[in-house]
């Protein structure tokens, strides 16, 4: 009986390392955004992994033929049931999204003063990084603007991240100075409506979002204002995503111009997770 146990578990940790040799090699194939330093830890997985199952089976004292036919029943089931792989990808992936998100801490939701819309006491609250020259970010203001009329238990934390061209970061400084008139929101959809963030178009955005232009230009070239921004494009490294928009809902990273029902359902996750 006890035989019969320690082999059970011989087996049982043998199946494990070899997943995990998989999934490690797994992650470096299938992965979108792996980096150098993924592929790394994904062989240093593999190695451990299979230390791990040398281990178990030296300690077993378990034949060479034994542990051949081990491996072959776990290659056999792998093959029959590949969803195994992406299924457990997806987890690993899930949990490095949570890490990377933790690591950040309250920082990402914290507003701005002033860049803020929707229901200032929400239960979901979504954070945008957006950048004004960016199209797949003016494609996504109705969908924004839709989710935020549907659903009146929702805040908006907008996030400037200038990262295309000067103009861009011009536009954002401005923004900054709309949100510190209270009037952000007036002035991002007056210039995603404009067209490009030129010189012309961000003038033309805060006139029709009523600023006061002396005070706007003077609070656009502070130090305050580019810190704001230093900020947030220092927030972007640390989460690790690659550009605009990018929506932060709850525990879940999204990018690109996504469309109501992705947003929507992103919305749903994160309101049954609380």
């Amino acid at each position: 009986m006890n035989e019969q146990t320690s082999t059970r578990r011989i087996i049982i940790a043998i199946i494990g390392a070899g997943l995990a040799i998989l999934l490690a090699f797994a992650l470096y194939i299938f992965w979108p955004g792996a980096t150098n330093v993924r592929a790394t830890d994904a062989a240093n997985s593999a190695e451990n992994a299979t230390k791990t199952a040398d281990d178990a089976v030296a300690a077993a004292g378990m034949s060479p033929a034994q542990r051949k036919a081990t491996e072959a029943l776990v290659r056999a089931y792998i093959l029959e049931n590949p969803e195994i792989i992406t299924d457990a990808v997806a987890i690993l992936q899930q949990r490095d999204v949570a890490k990377r998100l933790a690591a950040a801490g309250n920082q990402i939701a914290k507003a701005f003063p002033g860049a803020e819309a929707g229901n200032p006491k929400g239960d979901v609250t979504i954070v945008e990084f957006t950048d004004y020259n960016c199209g797949f970010c003016r494609a996504s203001v109705p969908d924004v603007q839709r989710l935020l009329k549907s659903d009146g238990n929702i805040r908006l934390v907008y996030r400037e991240l200038p990262i295309l061209s000067q103009s861009s970061r011009d536009a954002a400084l401005w923004a900054l100075a709309a949100a510190r008139q209270g009037k952000h929101k007036a002035f991002h959809d007056a210039l995603f409506a404009g067209g490009r963030a030129d010189a012309a178009n961000i003038a033309d955005a805060a006139r029709k979002a009523g600023l006061d232009m002396g005070a706007a230009r003077t609070f656009a070239a502070s130090p305050q204002a580019n810190q704001e921004i230093e900020r947030n494009l220092a927030l972007m490294q640390q989460i690790g995503f690659n550009g605009t928009p990018t929506f932060i809902i709850g525990d879940q990273i999204l990018e690109g111009a996504l469309g109501y029902d992705a947003l929507k359902t992103a919305v749903k996750k994160a309101r049954a997770k609380g």
